[in-house]
């Protein structure tokens, strides 16, 4: 039987594919000067337009929050990773949680409810998977670090 407490990798180089998804998707769309991400929903010139930075730019800045969000997930299965002081990493995991969360939250709800943002119930569910994912995350690292008193 398997033990609840047990840490697991699987999660994270899942996460890791993911971020490096989101990555590729806001670089695509920076090479073409645009908002938005491939398979979401479309973003109005009004909304473009509107935006504080060039659209190239912010999605090349999105592009690097990809694989920086990717290398933190293999940071929490890896053993250069594990050497970043605990406390630093539950805080930056808990930013991530945050972040993640957000995000797969309003993908979630417009896609179950529609607040008019233009996601599909096919994103909501990729919005609770990707929740699950990272909160499973946290906890394995959170676990296969926790300091055993003895």
């Amino acid at each position: 039987m398997a033990h609840s407490d047990h840490p697991r990798r699987w999660p994270a180089y899942a996460m890791a594919v993911l971020f490096l998804g989101y990555a590729v998707g806001k670089a695509a769309f920076a090479l073409q000067a645009r908002l938005g991400f491939p398979g979401g929903p479309p973003v109005s010139a009004a909304e473009t337009e509107s935006y504080f930075l060039d659209a190239a730019a912010g999605q090349w800045l999105a592009a690097a929050t990809g694989v920086l969000g990717a290398c933190v997930a293999i940071a929490t299965v890896t053993a250069p990773g594990r050497r970043v002081p605990r406390p630093l990493m539950l805080l930056v995991l808990a930013g991530m949680l945050l972040a993640v969360g957000g995000g797969g939250g309003i993908m979630i709800l417009d896609g179950f409810v529609g607040i008019g943002v233009g996601w599909q119930w096919y994103h909501g569910v990729l919005g609770i998977v990707v929740i699950g994912l990272s909160l499973e995350m946290a906890r394995s690292y959170t676990v296969a670090t926790r300091r055993v008193a003895g």
